[in-house]
């Protein structure tokens, strides 16, 4: 297995980092959405919500579903960051450590063949903005990247470039929400919640 990442400081930081961008701009949303169950983190309160841990070719992979869908997909090489980051995104659920055979097949054979089909259902929840960023970013092509104004553009804010970082930052869906197709606009990778590492060997995986 690649090494990705130590379960560091530098790791930790970065996990906290980004989990207080999404607890500071999640508030409810009341618009529909037919691909995904959405809106605010804060009626979790009523949810429970399944997680499983498993080794990946991408390091340790949390999975996360309510009776709606999937909730999180993270990535670590620390399973105990992975768990204290669960909580902290979903502080008023149920959280019951149980079997989820169906989405660990499903997840791991799409991170190693991007070019099969995702169907299983999904349960996003965040702002309409954060919405309409993740839904652009499932259009990207499997083998192509945007950039972060493209994406802005494409969901009619050309000048939230800087808000649609922060959107793909919150993305509790690594993988089947592709934030990781997001590059600069001269092509360089920047950031990537789950290391730089990770989002380059998944771009290399879809060429």
């Amino acid at each position: 297995m690649v090494g990705w990442l130590d379960g560091s400081q530098a790791e930790r930081r970065n996990y906290d980092m980004n989990l207080a961008i999404c607890l500071a701009t999640i508030q409810p949303s009341h618009h529909p959405n037919t691909c995904f169950s959405f809106s605010s983190s804060y009626t979790y309160c009523m949810a429970t919500i399944r997680y499983t841990i498993t080794q990946s070719s991408l390091g340790k992979m949390l999975i996360a579903a309510t009776e709606s869908g999937i909730c999180a997909i993270t990535l670590s090489d620390n399973p105990a960051l992975l768990k204290r980051d669960l909580r902290k995104r979903f502080p008023k659920a149920e959280l019951i450590n149980g079997e989820l055979q169906q989405e660990i097949k499903a997840i791991t054979t799409y991170a190693e063949r991007p070019t099969v089909t995702f169907d299983l259902p999904l349960d996003v929840r965040g702002t309409a903005f954060q919405q309409s960023v993740w839904k652009a970013l499932r259009k990207i092509p499997v083998g192509k990247t945007a950039s972060y104004g493209d994406i802005a553009k494409k969901i009619g804010k050309p000048k939230a470039v800087r808000a649609v970082a922060q959107a793909c930052g919150a993305n509790n869906i690594a993988v089947v929400i592709p934030c990781h197709r997001v590059v600069r606009t001269d092509g360089a990778l920047s950031g990537y919640r789950w290391g730089v590492k990770r989002k380059a060997e998944l771009l290399r995986r879809e060429r």
